[in-house]
């Protein structure tokens, strides 16, 4: 009999994971467990500017080793355009992106070949390549800028051997969300073309990105919640392009919306559309009660310092400011680094861990064992860019992720499986959907 405890190492790190998920007869005791993976945009400046501007596929291979030390299976490498390049200063942002794939050169096969040494050294996997960027810009240059680079994130991707990238739909802020259906159709629909024609799928990340603009709107990624998901891929089915839209699910973005993620996942399973989901980013948002009694989930809306005089201020340091629509009342959360009053799992005010895994393995359409939990580090007073400070907080989360990760298996094989088969009742109730 298979004894699952701490001393078996397929528990403890990234070791045997395809044979422990291997097929088992019906009715034994075989959790399945998620590759855990994470971001690389974890620590931005792992390797110094100098160092890896002159040598850029040096970044990737610090983080490789990097990533080893922190025990996980695989790696979500983040690709942007380079600091000299992007639209945005790093000062306007609420979260720095890292561009750890740079592509400013072409990434041809010598390039990839050299990270898939590094790779089978450090005994890792690459889940995708991540770029996270808004492609339907209104300004018709920097949307083609952006598409541009996509395209190059495209083809690393194939070099690469991976079958995914991740990144945003973005919303053009010169229309009506309404309106933005047909920029989607119109200008994103061509990105999944290019995605079919090399072998990809783009997992839409759904954050609804309310700091991106200094305007008051909230929503600036349309792929925000599952009735967007399921209209933009209505549109993704009619252009023959429906295979290539995927979500990346975060539920840190249901919590910052006030949705709960057994609800999101029974609402998919009730309209068939729960194969959307595939794969996972896993961050928290924890809600500050008081927060939402100053603004409500809107955030706050006046004097919030990205305007003055009545007009979007010209220094970009200020336009950090248009994130209190999300920074007032929500902070993001590193797994396991937040206490939870047991009332806000009810009040879906921070992320029920254990439940969110159990639900994904009840609800979804998923290939467990193939499926990706990536760790997506963004809680502010951790973002510390020093190596070894931040080691062990990245290990402390990941280890609780894969363990929260192997609980719910454990109690998901238990309950659907082994009691099932015999006939047993499983006990209780658990948390249910659409109470709120």
């Amino acid at each position: 009999m298979l004894r699952v405890s701490e001393a078996d190492p397929r528990l403890t790190g990234a070791v045997e994971t395809a044979e422990y998920n291997r097929a088992v007869p019906a009715g034994a005791f075989q959790p399945k467990f998620m590759k855990v993976g994470v971001l690389t945009a974890a620590l931005q400046e792992l390797t110094p500017r100098e160092v890896r501007d002159a040598d850029p596929d040096r970044a990737i291979e610090d983080w490789i080793e990097y990533a080893r030390e922190l025990a996980v299976d695989t790696i979500q490498l983040s690709a942007a355009l380079h600091p000299t390049e992007t639209d945005i200063p790093p000062e306007a942002m609420l979260d720095p992106v890292a561009n750890t794939l740079d592509l400013r050169k072409p990434f041809d096969v010598s390039r990839a070949r050299r990270v898939e040494r590094a790779l089978q050294a450090a005994g890792l996997a690459l889940s995708d390549v991540g770029y996270f960027d808004n492609m339907l810009h209104d300004d018709p240059s920097l949307r083609r800028k952006k598409h541009a680079f996509m395209l190059r994130v495209f083809e690393a991707a194939v070099l690469l051997g991976t079958t995914a990238v991740c990144g945003f739909v973005g919303r053009n802020q010169a229309h009506s969300l309404e309106e933005n259906l047909r920029d989607f159709e119109d200008h994103f629909v061509p990105l999944l073309r290019e995605a079919k024609s090399r072998g990809l799928t783009y997992r839409v990340e759904p954050c609804p990105m309310p700091g991106w603009t200094t305007g008051d709107s909230f929503h600036n990624n349309i792929a925000y919640t599952p009735g967007a998901w399921i209209a933009l891929h209505r549109i993704c089915e009619k252009h023959g392009v429906g295979d290539q839209f995927r979500i990346h699910y975060d539920p840190s973005h249901a919590i910052l919306m006030g949705q709960d993620t057994r609800s999101i996942f029974q609402y998919l399973k009730d309209t068939a559309y729960n194969f959307l989901i595939g794969g996972f980013h896993v961050k928290g948002q924890v809600i500050n009660a008081r927060g939402v009694a100053a603004w409500a989930y809107g955030g706050q809306t006046l004097e919030r310092g990205d305007w003055k005089s009545g007009e979007p201020s010209t220094n970009p340091a200020d336009h950090l400011n248009a994130w209190k629509k999300q920074t007032v009342f929500a902070e993001h959360e590193l797994p396991g680094t937040a206490r939870h009053d047991p009332l806000a799992y009810l009040q879906n005010r921070t992320v029920d861990w254990l439940d969110h895994q159990l639900a994904a393995r009840e609800l979804l359409q998923l290939d467990v064992a193939s499926t990706h939990l990536v760790v997506e580090h963004e809680y502010p007073k951790a973002r510390i860019q020093d190596r070894e400070r931040l080691k062990p907080i990245l290990q402390g989360s990941i280890a609780f992720v894969r363990r929260i990760d192997q609980a719910a298996a454990c109690m998901y094989a238990l309950q659907h499986d082994v009691l099932a088969a015999q006939g047993i009742p499983t006990q209780g109730i658990g948390r249910e959907p659409y109470r709120s």
